[in-house]
C-alpha cells in the first residue's frame, strides 16, 4: 500500500473527506503519486488513517470525477495520466515567467481572447476623473470604503444593468469584487460548501478551478446544442449550477428563451441557484437582444455575475454580482465583516465615468469596433480557408471556434501555428477530462489586434494549416 502520512485537522470546518481529497490532488499534482500507481482500496485506508470507508469513498469520487483517477473493474482505482504544465510549482514560476516573455516576442499574430482593443480606451477621460479622484477634499478614498462596494457605483451599476440586461435589483443586492474568481469564493461561502455544484462542461477553466479550491463536490454538465443539458443537470442531483448563456464559454452558443425558462423552473425547488456569469453580454451582433436569466427570474433564484474586463480594460479588476434578497440576507449576517478588495480610487473614476455619459458612449463605440474586427475575422475564414473549416459562436462575445477537419490534432495545429508565428488556443482545456472533441476546435480571440493582424494571422494559419 501506498505510504501515506495525513494529519487531519478535527478542528478544521473542512470535512475530513475534503482534507483527505486535497491531499491526494496535490500529491498527483506533484508527481509524489505517479501515473499508474493504485491508491489503496477503502477498507485498508480507512483503516490505516482511523477514519469511516464513507469518508475515503467520498473522497475518491471527487478525484473520479475531476479526472485524476480512473476506477477499473474487480482491479481498484488508478492514478491517470495528467498534463503536468497544466499545474504551476512555485520553484518552476522564474523559468516560466521567463519563457512566457520569451515567447511572446516569437509571434506575429496572437489570438488571445483575453485582451481587449486598448488604442481605443480614452485615456484622457479616464486620467482626468482618476486626478480629480486624487484631490485633497476626495482624501477620504485613500481610506477603507464599504465592504459591499461604494454605493454611488452600485447605485450606477444597478441603473445600467436594468437598462441594457433588464436585470431587477437595488444597489443594496450588488457587491462589488476584484474579479470573477474571488466572486465565486465568497459565493461558495455564502451558499454553502455542503451543496452539491456544477458548471457546463466544456466551461470557463478559470471557474471551475475556483471551485474546486473552495473544496466543493462539482458536477459537470454536458452541453447541447441549446446550452446547458436539463437531462443531465437533474440527474447530477447538484443544487447549484454555473452557466454563461449570452455567450457560451467558450462553445459560444446563445441559450435560446426557451432553455431559459427551463432552466428557471429546474431552479424553483429548494435550495437551488443559478450562477449566470454574463462575461461578455455587452457584444450581440446576430439577433435581438435577450433578457438576462435573472431579469426573468420571479422567485429569487439566479446570481448574476458581471464584470468590466471586457467591455473596459482587464486590469481594473471589478467584477460584481447581483444576490437575490434570499441570499444578501445571510451575506449580510456572516460576510459582511469581510473588507472590499477593489480600490475604493478606482470605484469612483468608474462611477464618474459611468455617471458622466462616458461609459455609454465608450460603450457602444466598442460594439462598432468589435463588430468591424468580428466581420473581418469571418471574411478572412471564408477567403483563406473556405470549406475546409466551420466557424462556431460567432452572435457573440470577443472570440469563435473553429472546427478543424484536416485530420490533425488540436496540439498538432497549434504547434504549426506556432511554426508559422501565429499563436492560436485549445479547447481542450475547458473540459473537465482535458477531452477534446474529435474533431479538434481551435478557439481564436480577436478583440486585442487590428484588422490587419487578423488577415494576416488567417492567411498564415492557412500555410501553416495547408488548407
Amino acid at each position: 500500500m501506498l505510504e501515506i502520512t495525513l494529519d487531519f485537522d478535527y478542528g478544521n470546518e473542512e470535512p475530513i473527506y475534503i482534507q483527505l481529497y486535497t491531499f491526494f490532488k496535490k500529491e498527483i499534482q506533484t508527481g509524489k503519486i505517479e501515473p499508474g500507481e493504485k491508491l489503496p482500496s477503502k477498507r485498508k485506508l480507512s483503516h490505516h488513517l482511523g477514519i469511516s470507508q464513507t469518508t475515503v469513498e467520498t473522497a475518491y469520487e471527487q478525484l473520479l470525477a475531476e479526472g485524476y483517477v480512473e476506477s477499473v473493474e474487480r482491479k481498484g482505482i488508478y492514478v491517470r495520466e495528467l498534463n503536468r504544465d497544466l499545474f504551476l510549482h512555485v520553484d518552476d514560476v522564474p523559468k516560466i515567467i521567463k519563457e512566457i516573455n520569451d515567447e511572446s516576442e516569437q509571434y506575429k499574430v496572437d489570438f488571445s481572447h483575453g485582451t481587449v482593443a486598448l488604442e481605443h480606451f480614452p485615456y484622457p477621460v479616464w486620467r482626468k476623473l482618476t486626478i480629480h479622484g486624487l484631490f485633497e477634499e476626495q482624501s477620504s478614498y485613500f481610506l477603507n470604503g464599504e465592504s459591499q462596494g461604494e454605493l454611488p457605483l452600485r447605485e450606477a451599476i444597478a441603473k445600467y444593468l436594468y437598462q441594457s440586461r433588464g436585470v431587477r435589483c437595488s444597489a443594496n443586492q450588488i457587491i462589488v469584487g476584484a474579479g470573477t474568481q474571488y466572486l465565486i469564493g465568497l459565493l461558495t461561502m455564502i451558499i454553502g460548501r455542503d451543496a452539491v455544484y456544477s458548471m457546463e462542461d466544456p466551461g470557463f477553466h478559470r471557474t471551475r478551478e475556483a471551485f474546486k479550491d473552495q473544496g466543493v463536490i462539482l458536477k459537470p454538465i454536458p452541453l447541447d446544442h441549446d446550452g446547458i443539458d436539463l437531462n443531465h443537470l437533474v440527474e447530477s442531483k447538484a443544487k447549484v449550477t454555473y452557466v454563461t448563456p449570452s455567450h457560451q464559454f467558450p462553445n459560444g452558443m446563445v441559450m435560446p428563451i426557451t432553455r431559459r425558462m427551463e432552466l428557471l423552473q429546474w431552479a424553483e425547488d429548494e435550495g437551488r441557484y443559478i450562477i449566470e456569469d454574463d462575461y461578455d453580454g455587452e457584444f450581440r451582433y446576430k439577433g435581438t437582444p435577450i433578457p438576462s436569466l435573472q431579469g426573468l427570474d420571479n422567485n429569487g433564484k439566479v446570481i448574476y455575475l458581471g464584470t468590466f474586463s471586457k467591455s473596459l480594460i482587464p486590469s481594473i479588476r471589478i467584477s460584481y454580482l447581483v444576490l437575490p434578497n434570499s441570499l444578501l440576507e445571510k451575506y449580510n449576517q456572516h460576510y459582511i465583516i469581510y473588507k472590499q478588495t477593489v480600490s475604493r480610487l478606482h470605484q469612483h473614476t468608474l462611477w464618474q465615468f459611468m455617471i458622466n455619459g462616458h461609459w455609454e458612449r465608450h460603450l457602444n463605440k466598442m460594439r462598432t469596433v468589435y463588430r468591424k474586427k468580428q466581420a473581418t475575422l469571418i471574411r478572412s475564414i471564408e477567403k483563406y480557408l473556405g470549406e475546409q473549416v466551420t466557424v462556431i459562436g460567432d452572435e457573440a462575445g470577443l472570440h469563435i471556434l473553429l472546427c478543424i477537419d484536416n485530420q490533425l490534432s488540436e496540439k498538432e495545429l497549434i504547434e504549426r501555428a506556432k511554426a508559422y508565428k501565429v499563436k492560436v488556443y485549445p479547447t481542450s482545456v475547458y473540459y473537465n477530462n482535458n477531452q477534446p472533441e474529435q474533431v479538434p476546435n481551435i478557439l481564436l480571440g480577436f478583440g486585442g489586434l487590428t484588422e490587419e493582424q487578423i488577415e494576416q494571422g488567417i492567411r498564415l494559419l492557412k500555410e501553416a494549416w495547408r488548407i
